[in-house]
Formats: C-alpha cells, sequence, structure tokens
C-alpha cells in the first residue's frame, strides 16, 4: 500500500470517511465493494474502542480493514494433504475423484448440457437416463435411480414403500452412522413404523415370519458396514430373507451403506457383498453410496425391480433428493470405468491407494524423511515406521492394511503437548497436513499421498515458533 501515516492526536480515531478516502481503503472498495468495506471498517474501529487501544491513522486502518477482508476471502474449505491413513475419511470428504470425472464435471458447469433434455424428439427428458443403462448393465438391475446420498436413497424407499406401515428390520442392524445419525430416525422421517426382530446377536428366520401381518410394507435388512459382532450370533442371509419375503408377498430391501461394484479380496481384504451378488441373493431393491468404495461424488443409488423404481419416482421426495449436472456427470465418467475392471486401480484413486504396494510406501517415506528441514529434526526424532491403514467411512471397519509413514516422536518430557503443537503447526501450513497422533507419536502415513513434490515444498513452511518446549 502507498501514502504517507499522518499521526494524530492522542485517543483521536480518526472518522469512518476519512479512513475510506485513504489509498489501502480505495483499493478494498474496488475489490470489495463498499459496503463491505465500510462493514470492516467501522468493526475495526469499534475493536480498537472495546479493547482500549491506541488508535492508529487512517492509512493504517485501511490497511488493517483491507487485510481483514482479504482473510476473510480465502475459502474456507481447504484442500489438504490427507496423511490419517483413512483412505475414505468422511471429515475430509471421502472419495477423491478419478481425472475423467474431474473433467466431465468441469464441461458440464462450463456449458450448458442436457440434463432433461432430449435430443432425439426435442422435448423434456428424464435426468436418470444419463445412469439408468450403465448402472444397470454394472449390476444386473432391472431398473436405476440415483438421489444426493444413501441415508436419501434409504429415506425415500421407506416413504414410498411403507409410508403407513411397517418395516421389519433386525435388531442387530439398527445402526448408527456418523453424526449420531440413526436408522430409527430415518425410518420414522419415512413415515413407517420400526418393527425390531431378534436380538443384538441373535436374529431367526422365524423371526421374520412371526413379525409378518397385514400392516408389513417390507422386509429391510442393513448392512452393519461400521461394526462387526462377534461370538454367539446369528443372521438371516439376504438369500434366506429373501425366501421369506417371496412367501410373504412383500419386497426385500437391502441397505448396503457403502456398497461395491467389485469383489475387494482382489485387494487382499475380506469380502465385501457386492451390488450384483445382493440382487443375486433375492434382494428386490439395493441402496448403495456413490462415494465410498464407488469412488465417486456423493450419491445415493437405489436399483432393482422396475415396477419399485418407478414408484418410487413418482414420489414428491424425489425432487427434493435428485442430484445437480455436475455430479451427474462425475457419475457417469466413473462408471464408466468400471466397464472395464482393468481400468479401476489406474483411474479410480480409491482402489489406487488400497493396492499401493508397501515397498513404494515405504520408498516414499524415506524420501519425504530426508527432505525434512534440519531445524525441525533438531526439536523432534524422526523416523520412517510402519503403520496402519483403513479404508474409512464405515467400509470394512475390522480390516487393516499394513502401510508405512513418518514418524515424529518428542524427546522432552511434555512431549505430549509438544505433538499437538506440531499437528496444529502442520494444520497451518498453505496445504493442511492431517497426521493422526498414536503411541506417542504423530504419525504421516503415506499412502495417500502422490504429489510427494508439493509435499516437501508445502511442509518448507512450517511455522516453528513454540516447538521448542
Amino acid at each position: 500500500m502507498t501514502g504517507t501515516a499522518v499521526p494524530l492526536p492522542r485517543n483521536r480515531f480518526p472518522s469512518v470517511g476519512e479512513i475510506l478516502e485513504s489509498a489501502s481503503a480505495g483499493t478494498a472498495i474496488e475489490r470489495f465493494g463498499r459496503q463491505a468495506t465500510v462493514s470492516a471498517v467501522r468493526a475495526l474501529v469499534l475493536e480498537f474502542k472495546e479493547r482500549q487501544m491506541t488508535p492508529c491513522s487512517a492509512l493504517e486502518f485501511g490497511e488493517k480493514a483491507f487485510a481483514k477482508l482479504e482473510a476473510g476471502a480465502n475459502p474456507h474449505m481447504k484442500p489438504v494433504f490427507n496423511l490419517t491413513g483413512v483412505i475414505l475419511h468422511t471429515n475430509l470428504g471421502r472419495a477423491i475423484l478419478a481425472e475423467e470425472a474431474i473433467s466431465a464435471a468441469i464441461k458440464a458447469m462450463r456449458m450448458a448440457v442436457t440434463l432433461e433434455f432430449d435430443l432425439g424428439t426435442g422435448e423434456r427428458g428424464e435426468r436418470d437416463d444419463h445412469l439408468r443403462d450403465l448402472v444397470c448393465e454394472l449390476t444386473g438391475a432391472e431398473d436405476a435411480t440415483v438421489v444426493n446420498n444413501n441415508a436419501a436413497a434409504l429415506l425415500l424407499v421407506l416413504n414410498a414403500i411403507a409410508r403407513g406401515k411397517e418395516s421389519v428390520v433386525s435388531r442387530g442392524e439398527l445402526i448408527e452412522i456418523g453424526g449420531a445419525f440413526r436408522l430409527p430416525e430415518i425410518m420414522n422421517k419415512a413415515s413407517t413404523k420400526l418393527k425390531e426382530v431378534g436380538t443384538t446377536n441373535r436374529t431367526h428366520s422365524k423371526d421374520y415370519v412371526a413379525a409378518t401381518n397385514p400392516r408389513t410394507a417390507l422386509f429391510l435388512k442393513v448392512h452393519t458396514s461400521n461394526y462387526v459382532i462377534k461370538g454367539f450370533t446369528r443372521q438371516v442371509s439376504t438369500h434366506e430373507l429373501a425366501v421369506i419375503a417371496k412367501q410373504a408377498g412383500l419386497p426385500l430391501v437391502c441397505d448396503l451403506g457403502s456398497g461395491t461394484l467389485i469383489d475387494l479380496e482382489r485387494f487382499g481384504l475380506a469380502h465385501e457383498t457386492t451390488v450384483t451378488e445382493t440382487l443375486k441373493a433375492g434382494a428386490d431393491l439395493v441402496t448403495f453410496s456413490g462415494d465410498k468404495l464407488l469412488g465417486g461424488p456423493q450419491a445415493g443409488f437405489i436399483v432393482g425391480r422396475r415396477s419399485l423404481i418407478e414408484k418410487i419416482n413418482r414420489n414428491p421426495m424425489k425432487r427434493a433428493m435428485r442430484i445437480d449436472k455436475i455430479r451427474m456427470a462425475a457419475l457417469e465418467a466413473t462408471l464408466q470405468i468400471y466397464r472395464n475392471p482393468n481400468r479401476i486401480v489406474g483411474q479410480i484413486p480409491t482402489y489406487r491407494f488400497l493396492s499401493r504396494p508397501l515397498d513404494n510406501i515405504r520408498t516414499a517415506a524415506e524420501r519425504v524423511t530426508a527432505a525434512i528441514s534440519p531445524a525441525l529434526r533438531q526439536l523432534f526424532k524422526i523416523e520412517v515406521t510402519g503403520c496402519e491403514s483403513e479404508i474409512g467411512s464405515g467400509s470394512l471397519p475390522l480390516e487393516k492394511i499394513s502401510s508405512a509413514g513418518i514418524a515424529f516422536r518428542s524427546p522432552t518430557k511434555r512431549g505430549g503437548k509438544q505433538l499437538q503443537r506440531l499437528a496444529a503447526a502442520l494444520r497451518n501450513l498453505p496445504v493442511p497436513v492431517v497426521g493422526r497422533i498414536c503411541s506417542n507419536a504423530l504419525v504421516l502415513d503415506m499412502r495417500c499421498l502422490e504429489d510427494e513434490a508439493g509435499f516437501i515444498s508445502n511442509f518448507s513452511h512450517v511455522d516453528l515458533t513454540g516447538l521448542e518446549s
């Protein structure tokens, strides 16, 4: 900023008008508008007065107001380096999209698209048409529709099919997902009555049969993807429940939560029932997420029997839950990758991270460790360490994947507080770095780090202030 700071008498504040005439305030007005600048100036002067601070010149007030407006204009949602070891971290946005999906989303943002326009007839079309055939091809379903997330998908299914009637579900499947969001509450909002059967650890076929009555609308089976009950347990399989549902003339709805289109055993993980397997086992409808194991943007799929999908699409709630053109484009591009199984690992980041060889991760950790500044090495013991990654977002909660990372350990007696300050300093970098503190160390899991050069350059900006003790 240019201009000369004119000293003022002690305790004499410049007027708002005087401040607005300064060069710095003029620049602020040009960039942020007069109203925003006036508000910032007034707030700043008020803060000085309330805190009994010594007033400064009009120019300096203008500069401070400009700095405040600039800071407020920075994006609140920032890109971060996810080094937590959780591949699909719910709090960090879950799946990173494939480049094809990103390109498709950008095109949809830049131009008008045929979201609900039929080029053949020149009349209004259906947005589900862009995905229906592709989803049915990949899952074997008769029909499909998509909404904004899986919770919405289940809410819509229950409201469309079981409104005012009972939905039968095992007590051991009454899940709670992130944010204390519980299945019974979803069912209540869907205006269906929860009919619990069995116990927490054991549910039998006879329990579903006994619960069936003229008020029963459907059987609901929920995949307990974010926890596992072990020991003296019994649950009714999808196939068994499908037989019971068919005999009762009722639909079977299966909520898979994460949902996967491929067998995870190819990555050395436990088998996770796929959407196709669930449909083949007899489910009439299956709901699953788009932004977890599918590796796409946030969405909720409903696939299965055509007559039920048609009924769901007639529900007025469907319009409130539909996805926009940007996510539609990204989803279509993501699903296209699945048509060639050989492309999945190379092009969908979720599976690229899952399949990354341990030696590759360790070598990357060694390169990054070697680039850490001597000043930081004087404060912490830094070494490459073995660690464990996980899928996250409620997917295979007991599965751990061997990984490697960088461990920062404090040599001081108050090491815990020093590690907390280091973690805070890393979160304050130009591109925040998020790791995890465990076993008296701050660990940065390298599994999901691909931009090594960018990370090393970013890491050089660590503020060492306050880390000495």
